[in-house]
């Protein structure tokens, strides 16, 4: 009786390590996932710098060239300036002094249309980075409904779909955000 007990317990041992062993093989397939995952958002973010930093190359030196042209822009001193001469000359009643001031701000008018022009330039030039999307994806597949906890990797997991492919078909910007609910496309899923 003692022998058959330890082959039992032998046998228990060795069920409950091919369990925990089979566990720690999805996890690892989990992580790896998970992962590749990172690697995709670490590849995203390092061009949405390199994009930023070209938008910042671009603007140093717009205002590089706006330093250089300061004849061509009103400071707000300047425009300070103007008004209080302006106010000194309505208040003597001065004729030419008038005029005089009125230049100025005619002048100071021009050269701040100028810079606000050279601004919205600035603006219409840049250019909105928006990820790309391939077609080269089965065309067949199946329908799933996001529920409570699942992620990309989990909804790749279930279905048999490859993650790169339930992202490409449903034009997924981040993969992080599925909702509960939503119904993805799943290319060759079941």
């Amino acid at each position: 009786m003692l022998k058959f007990l330890t082959w039992g317990a032998g046998l228990a041992l060795i069920t409950f390590t091919a369990q925990a062993q089979q566990s720690v093989g999805v996890e690892l397939a989990n992580l790896r996932e998970d992962v590749r995952i990172l690697t995709q958002k670490v590849g995203s973010l390092t061009l949405t710098v390199e994009d930023l930093q070209r938008e910042n190359a671009a603007l140093r030196t717009q205002t590089a060239n706006a330093t250089s042209n300061a004849q061509a822009y009103a400071t707000v001193q300047q425009l300070n300036d103007a008004v209080s001469s302006l106010d000194q000359a309505i208040k003597s009643g001065d004729a030419a002094a008038s005029a005089n001031a009125a230049a100025q701000i005619k002048k100071l008018g021009e050269a701040t249309n100028a810079a606000l022009d050279s601004i919205t330039k600035g603006q219409a030039q840049r250019v909105a980075s928006t990820p790309s999307f391939t077609s080269n994806f089965p065309t067949e597949g199946t329908s799933y409904t996001v529920q409570k906890g699942d992620t990309l990797s989990i909804i790749s997991r279930k279905t048999g779909g490859k993650l790169s492919d339930i992202i490409n078909a449903n034009k997924i910007t981040d993969p992080s955000k599925v909702r509960v609910g939503d119904t993805l496309f799943i290319p060759g899923g079941k």
